[in-house]
């Protein structure tokens, strides 16, 4: 990996919610920020940022493997969730430790050159297809945690729950890898990789959270069991009333909407991130805000799956954090995540200015890293030196005010992307993997079987300087 840089100084940056000039930055040998000073000229040594510098990304909701669905499920006629789903367990059954690897290590590379810096995967590809455990125990999960090392991404590994079917429905056989025997075994592999993962890998770069699949994949006697026996520390996370169809079987089998069932069981808490929460009641949006949960949008994803359109605005008066992710990545730019949040927000109301750059700002960052039980990006102290840099003066920025970059910038106009005082990225290319588009053509290309997948030692591209103190 590159060399992490000892200070930065930004032409401008963003620092407690504005746009400041001449800001310098100075970071510990652990990559986190320890002094800030705005309204100063460069020192001899700092790395310079030219444009606009913010905090960077976190990517709050991912799921690795549906990145090769990208551009191939918009087949003639029309088409739901539920027919995407049967094509995305098409692709679930293809991988292979070797394969996600692959495949993950070129997704991660395109995050961190579009400016996200950390991810919370929502995994739950567990096991062989039949259901069996591979030879080598945590044989997936140590293929998504090798794909974060080697694109520097901080990498939160949601490893989730997923027992049934539906409601009194046992797994299909197109989900049986992705299941544990029940609750007790799941979190028993839970903490098994939980120590493994702390003996092999950093916690800064690689830590262990908990989710479950759905209200649907997991059943309520379950639920009871998880919520007295899960370790207090770990951030939880859900797929929450993602289609109406979800709550209406809910309904019917157990009275309740999914979040008021997870409320029955005391797991709506502050450690909770509820993904989607795109159909809620009245009292789905005031316990969730009571809790001070957080809400992961994914607008991008909503809107290619056609689920709708959240209750943003309403979620966040209710007292709830909102978050973004890119879960399917038909999209991996947390510039078009922010702006279609606003944008979905201006449809629902037919008000415009629902969510400020302030607020699209915190979504796409402190948000994010707060729902993975990690510290914030940014450039205040005790912040992570995670960075990302705009251009103003693209066909796209230019003009722009520098504090409305929001609603104007794309991943395109990232020109360098930081992380922990590291320059991973810079316009496009990663630091050590190089080009990302190449690494997705030939790990989509394998899990068509159409190459073999690349042994591990073999995945950097090309490589280009990271860490010159001159203008990037």
């Amino acid at each position: 990996m590159p060399e992490r840089q000892k200070s930065f100084w930004c032409e401008q940056a963003w620092v407690n919610g504005a746009v400041a000039g001449g800001v310098r930055v100075e970071i510990d040998t652990a990559g986190t920020v320890t002094g800030t000073e705005t309204g100063v000229p460069a020192r001899e040594g700092d790395c310079r940022l030219p444009g606009v510098t913010f905090p960077a990304a976190s990517n709050a909701h991912s799921h690795a493997f549906h990145r090769i669905l990208r551009g191939r499920t918009h087949a003639a006629g029309t088409g739901s969730f539920w027919t995407w789903r049967e094509q995305m367990y098409e692709a679930a059954a293809a991988l292979t430790p070797e394969l996600y690897e692959q495949l993950a290590t070129a997704v991660f590379a395109e995050m961190v050159v579009t400016g996200w810096t950390s991810v919370a995967e929502f995994h739950y590809v567990h096991h062989q297809p039949d259901g069996s455990a591979y030879p080598q125990e945590h044989a997936m999960e140590r293929a998504l945690a090798r794909a974060a090392v080697a694109a520097g991404i901080r990498l939160t590994l949601l490893d989730t729950c997923y027992l049934a079917g539906g409601f009194g429905a046992p797994l299909t056989q197109g989900q049986l890898r992705f299941g544990d025997r029940d609750g007790a075994a799941w979190l028993q592999r839970l903490a098994s990789l939980r120590a493994a993962f702390a003996e092999e890998f950093d916690p800064a770069q690689v830590s262990v959270a908990a989710a479950l699949h759905s209200v649907r994949g997991v059943p309520e006697e379950e639920l009871e069991l998880i919520a007295r026996k899960l370790p207090a520390d770990l951030p939880l996370h859900i797929h929450l009333s993602e289609q109406p169809a979800e709550n209406a079987a809910c309904r019917e089998a157990t009275g309740l909407t999914p979040a008021l069932l997870l409320a029955k069981h005391g797991l709506v808490t502050r450690r909770l991130s509820a993904v989607h929460a795109t159909h809620l009641s009245e009292e789905d949006i005031g316990v969730l805000g009571a809790a001070g949960a957080t809400v992961v949008m994914c607008p991008t994803t909503e809107a290619d799956l056609a689920d709708g359109i959240g209750p943003a605005a309403q979620l966040r008066a209710a007292g709830a954090r909102i978050a973004l992710g890119t879960d399917q990545h038909a999209v991996v730019d947390p510039w078009l995540e922010m702006r279609a949040l606003e944008h979905g927000e201006r449809l629902r109301s037919g008000e415009r200015g629902r969510f400020s750059p302030a607020d699209l700002h915190a979504a796409a960052s402190a948000a994010g890293t707060d729902a993975q039980g990690r510290p914030a990006p940014g450039m205040a102290p005790g912040n992570s030196c995670d960075l990302m840099s705009v251009d103003p003066e693209t066909l796209r920025t230019a003009g722009s005010r520098p504090e409305q970059l929001a609603l104007s910038a794309t991943a395109s106009d990232v020109h360098t992307v930081v992380v922990g005082g590291r320059i991973l990225a810079r316009h496009g290319r990663h630091a050590v993997l190089g080009d990302p588009a190449a690494l997705l053509s030939a790990a989509v290309a394998a899990v068509d079987g159409k190459n073999p997948p690349l042994p591990a030692t073999t995945m950097s591209a090309s490589t280009i300087p990271a860490t010159t103190t001159e203008d990037p």
